[in-house]
C-alpha cells in the first residue's frame, strides 16, 4: 500500500503536475462522474460500454452494428447537458484529452484496420436515409461563415454540436484524432488516398472536419463556458406585413369634429379602429380609406357625397337690396 501511494506520488512529480490541480482541471473525469450520477445516462452509457468492448473472436473485435446502435441510443435519448459534456469537455492535459477521446469507444466505433477513401465513406452514408440526413445537417449547421463573429451560421454553436454529434453511431462517425489537448483535430476515420481526379472534392470534404473553424471554436467555446450566443434569434415566423396603400392626400388641419361626414364613413372607421383590425385588403377597410379622402374638399370644411358634382349658386337676395339702396342715396 505504501509502495503504490509512492509510485503514485512519482508519477505525479515526474510529470510536473499537482495531484490536487490534476483531479480538479479533468473535466472529462468530472462529465462521467455526473452521468452516473443520472439514472438514463448511467444505463445507457454502461450499455454501449459493454457492447463495444465486447470481443466477437480474435479476428473480430467487436460488433460495430451493434456497439454503433447503441451509441446512437446514448446520445439520442439522454440529454445533451450530459452527453455534450463528455463528448466536449475542455482539456489541460494529455490524460483528460485521452479520456475525451475514448468516450465513444473509438478500437470498436471509429477505427479499423485500413482507413477507407473519405468519398467511398461518404457515398455509404448517403445509401442510408438517416446517415445522409444527419451528415447534410453537419453541413448546413457547422459550414464555415466568414459574415459571423464566431464563424457559424447565425452565431448558432448548438446546432453545430448538436449536429456532430448526430452523426456518432454511423459509418461517418467523427473522432478527436489524438489526444493533444491544446489543438483540437476531429476527423471521420478515412483519408484521400487513392482518390484520382476527384482529390480536390475529398480534400474539401475532409477539411470540413479537420480545419473547421465553426466546429473548433464550438467545442472550445462548449468546454470554456463561454457557448453564449453573441446575437439575439429572430423569431422563426415571418412577421406579417401591412398591405401598400396609395398616397392620399391629408385631412385638412381645419377640419372640425362637428363636421358630418355620412353615417356609414364614421360607423365603417370606427369599427376598424377600435376592434383593432389588422391592414388588410378588406372591402370595409378600403371604403373607410376611399371616402374619407374623397368626401372631403381640400381646403375646406365643406363634405360632398361622393361622385356628387359641384351645386351652381343661387342669386342672392341680399345683393339685390344693396344694390337699390346704393341707388337711392345717389338721387
Amino acid at each position: 500500500m505504501i509502495l503504490a501511494n509512492v509510485f503514485c506520488l512519482l508519477f505525479f512529480l515526474g510529470t510536473g503536475a499537482d495531484p490536487v490541480a490534476s483531479a480538479k482541471s479533468n473535466h472529462c473525469l468530472d462529465a462521467a462522474k455526473a452521468c452516473n450520477l443520472n439514472d438514463n445516462c448511467k444505463k445507457l452509457r454502461s450499455s454501449y460500454i459493454s457492447i463495444c468492448n465486447r470481443e466477437i473472436s480474435p479476428a473480430e473485435r467487436c460488433n460495430r452494428r451493434k456497439c454503433h446502435k447503441a451509441l446512437r441510443q446514448f446520445f439520442d435519448r439522454v440529454p445533451g447537458e450530459y452527453t455534450y459534456r463528455m463528448l466536449f469537455c475542455s482539456c489541460r492535459d494529455r490524460a483528460c484529452a485521452e479520456r475525451r477521446r475514448q468516450t465513444i469507444l473509438p478500437s470498436c466505433s471509429y477505427e479499423d484496420k485500413e482507413k477507407p477513401n473519405c468519398l467511398d465513406l461518404r457515398g455509404v452514408c448517403r445509401t442510408d436515409h438517416l446517415c445522409r440526413s444527419r451528415l447534410a445537417d453537419f453541413h448546413a449547421n457547422c459550414r464555415a461563415s466568414y459574415q459571423t463573429l464566431t464563424s457559424c451560421p447565425a452565431d448558432n454553436y448548438q446546432a453545430c454540436l448538436g449536429s456532430y454529434a448526430g452523426m456518432i453511431g454511423f459509418d461517418m462517425t467523427p473522432n478527436y484524432v489524438d489526444s493533444n489537448p491544446t489543438g483540437i483535430v476531429v476527423s471521420p476515420w478515412c483519408s484521400c488516398r487513392g482518390s484520382g481526379n476527384m482529390e480536390e472534392e475529398c480534400e474539401k470534404f475532409l477539411r470540413d472536419f479537420t480545419e473547421n473553424p465553426c466546429l473548433r471554436n464550438a467545442i472550445q467555446a462548449f468546454g470554456n463556458g463561454t457557448d453564449v450566443n453573441l446575437s439575439p434569434k429572430s423569431p422563426s415566423f415571418q412577421a406579417t406585413q401591412a398591405p401598400r396603400v396609395e398616397k392620399t392626400p391629408s385631412l385638412p388641419d381645419d377640419l372640425s369634429d362637428s363636421t358630418s361626414l355620412g353615417t356609414s364613413v364614421i360607423t365603417t372607421c370606427t369599427s376598424v379602429q377600435e376592434q383593432g383590425l389588422k391592414p388588410n385588403n378588406s372591402k370595409e377597410l378600403s371604403m373607410c380609406f376611399t371616402e374619407l379622402t374623397t368626401n372631403i374638399i381640400p381646403g375646406s370644411n365643406k363634405v360632398i357625397k361622393p361622385n356628387s358634382g359641384p351645386r351652381r349658386a343661387r342669386p342672392s337676395a341680399a345683393l339685390t337690396a344693396v344694390s337699390f339702396l346704393m341707388l337711392k342715396l345717389a338721387l
